[in-house]
């Protein structure tokens, strides 16, 4: 039998909760406290998804401005076309590209660079060093590198350059000479699962 939690007044009203009446409340209020939970956990989880997303987005973002910088600078060499047997401004493959370019040293200037981009281990890698202009018996140093982006299946790159005798007009899967394209062509794929998006980046070289 459940007793009363009542009290009398002076005037002999009856004042107060029945027991029931609190275990009722407790139950009600339980019920609003998980409710509340689950409403803050899926916030949080949607917080974080959403954050996630746009790191990704900032990501790519951030590699196909560096990837559009560095193309858009590389320079015909003076003395590649002139000089028999000269070194190659240039040299792309369908999944990598080694160039010489501008690399921006962060402090507002730039240096001439020996750069390579590939695909290794499912990152986008940027490769570099400083660019000789002499013949030296020493050494080249190891290249640094920076990761633009991770996630990559493939890597798949074209030229497109002005037809000639050796060259027919249209997209080319290689290019290697002392010329450079008129323009490059990125694509990406990504893992499976991946639900990022890359559309084709093309860049005019010497802008």
């Amino acid at each position: 039998m459940i007793r009363s939690a009542r009290s009398r007044s002076p005037h002999g009203a009856e004042s107060g909760f029945t027991l029931l009446e609190i275990l009722v409340v407790l139950v009600v209020l339980g019920f609003l406290m998980v409710g509340l939970a689950q409403g803050v956990r899926a916030g949080i989880l949607l917080w974080n998804a959403q954050t996630h997303r746009v790191s990704e987005t900032s990501e790519l973002d951030a590699s196909a401005r560096v990837l559009r910088a560095l193309l858009s600078g590389i320079a015909a060499s003076p003395s590649a076309a002139a000089a028999p047997g000269a070194v190659a401004q240039i040299k792309g493959t369908a999944d990598s590209l080694a160039f010489v370019g501008d690399l921006p040293t962060g402090l507002g200037t730039t240096q001439r660079a020996d750069i390579t981009l590939e695909v290794s281990g499912g990152r986008l890698q940027l490769r570099w060093r400083r660019h000789r202009h002499e013949l030296s018996i020493a050494p080249a140093p190891q290249p640094a590198e920076t990761e633009l982006s991770r996630g990559i299946d493939h890597l798949d790159l074209a030229y497109w350059g002005s037809p000639s005798a050796d060259r027919p007009a249209g997209w080319q899967t290689e290019w290697d000479g002392p010329g450079i394209p008129e323009l490059i062509r990125v694509r990406m794929r990504f893992v499976a699962g991946d639900r990022r998006h890359w559309p084709d980046l093309i860049v005019a070289t010497q802008l």
